[in-house]
């Protein structure tokens, strides 16, 4: 029997870590500390089992915890362990386990194979923190949560999904916003004029299929994203809106996404404040 003592540090698995030491998510053998959720797949897949209407169109999610098309695996790469993600379909794997005040890192990679309807978009995917909630409780496919956006070219972008994040910004001719630390203090959230991306500034992301270091904190709602280094926006009072009123977001479990792209994870690392 394994026992959980919570004291000056934090037994995990049976290893003693400190609050402020950091640790794996991905264990290197398996998914079992992950739950996966899968969105309605494109009418292209061929997911057994799954109920289509009269045009062919699947009527519903694949859901929590299953995965059919072997979406999500573990994979040894570059000589090690990495979760492979085959980029079919959107949905994502989530940590069994929330997180308050924390840093983390992880690092990703691009792969080659790209699905429909996405196949000439760019690849994307993306990190999601804060996540609470049910798996598919944005549009049956996101869980709500706070998004480091990957995608090639716009890695390190905020998106609230189902949230609200404050970033300081300046409208570019292109009409987006764009993180500026000179900026004004600007609200993200879907369903205003603004709306909820906010672009990060500078690019720092490196050329598709080599590894990308993120790293981000996340300390009493507010949140920095890190790009191979490099500050690439810094967001405050992230909110959730699921109650009566909007409330301070401070805690939350860890997803990676799926969308549309064959991407790997790695070195994905906790370490809580």
């Amino acid at each position: 029997m394994k026992m959980i003592w919570l004291c000056a540090g934090l037994v995990f698995t049976g290893q003693i870590f400190a609050a402020d030491e950091w640790r794996p998510l991905f264990n290197g053998k398996d998914l079992s500390d992950w739950d996966t959720f899968l969105s309605r797949p494109d009418k292209s897949f061929e997911v057994p089992g799954l109920e289509r209407d009269a045009e062919g169109e699947y009527t519903g999610a694949i859901g929590q915890n299953k995965d059919p098309l072997g979406v999500f695996k573990v994979a040894e790469v570059d000589g090690e362990p990495a979760i492979h993600v085959s980029g079919q379909g959107n949905g994502t794997i989530t940590t069994k386990e929330s997180f308050g005040d924390f840093d983390l890192k992880m690092e990703f990679k691009w792969g080659e194979k790209r699905w429909a309807p996405r196949e000439t978009a760019p690849r994307d995917c993306g990190l999601l923190y804060a996540v609470h909630g049910d798996l598919g409780g944005v549009w049956n496919t996101w869980p709500k949560s706070v998004e480091f956006q990957i995608q090639e070219g716009d890695t390190g972008d905020l998106w609230t999904v189902g949230t609200r994040a404050t970033a300081l910004a300046t409208k570019n001719d292109k009409g987006l916003w764009i993180y500026d630390p000179e900026g004004k203090s600007t609200d993200f959230e879907l369903k205003t004029e603004i709306g909820n991306r906010c672009v990060k500034s500078p690019d720092a992301e490196k050329p598709s299929g080599e590894w990308n270091l993120l790293e981000m904190s996340f300390v009493k709602g507010n949140a920095t994203h890190i790009v191979n280094g490099v500050v690439v926006l810094k967001l405050t009072n992230c909110m959730r809106l699921d109650g009566k009123a909007p409330q301070l977001l401070t805690e939350g479990k860890i997803s990676l996404q799926t969308e549309g792209a064959e991407v790997f994870y790695r070195r994905i690392e906790i370490r809580e404040k």
